[in-house]
């Protein structure tokens, strides 16, 4: 079980790490963007799409090595005040009852939906009409990546249960 759950949190970290260099085209759309709104009065047509899909591709594809790190936003109120053991529990419980199920559909979803889109050959509705399967299935991949990542952790607490007993 540790093996499988190094293995996906290398993917998920090196995923990551590759992904956060997104960043620098993003804030070259902005830049460029601003600079043609307001120094020439010539806005683009695809600005303000490219930047919402760098950003998206960013945040979907950051998904999986922020739940590994455990950086997401999260309320522990209860958990942080529970006995490690009794903690541990409880994330399997909430792990399997609501993470598993829910980011298990929606991975199967997203793969069903960038597929359509693939099928479709699906471009935007906007005057740039930029071609959006792509897009979808970076959406997918990062939903797989964040179920991989949940798995990961589920692993890592059972194995913590049974070296606590």
């Amino acid at each position: 079980m540790q093996i499988i759950s190094r293995a996906i949190d290398a993917l998920n970290e090196k995923t990551g790490v590759y992904s956060s260099y997104l960043i620098l085209p993003l804030i070259g759309a902005v830049i460029y963007e601003v600079f043609m709104r307001y120094v020439f009065n010539a806005p683009t047509s695809w600005g303000f799409e490219m930047t919402t899909f760098f950003y998206g591709m960013h945040y979907m594809l950051g998904l999986g090595d922020a739940h590994r790190t455990n950086t997401h936003v999260c309320i522990d109120i209860f958990e942080s005040r529970m006995k490690p053991h009794n903690r541990t529990i409880l994330r399997i419980i909430t792990n399997l009852v609501l993470f598993v199920p829910v980011m298990g559909c929606m991975a199967i979803w997203s793969v069903k939906y960038a597929a359509t889109s693939w099928a479709q050959w699906e471009h935007a509705s906007s005057s740039w009409s930029p071609a959006i399967y792509p897009y979808k299935t970076v959406m997918a991949v990062g939903f797989i990546l964040f179920f991989l990542a949940g798995v990961s952790k589920l692993l890592k607490d059972f194995n913590s249960l049974r070296s606590d007993n």
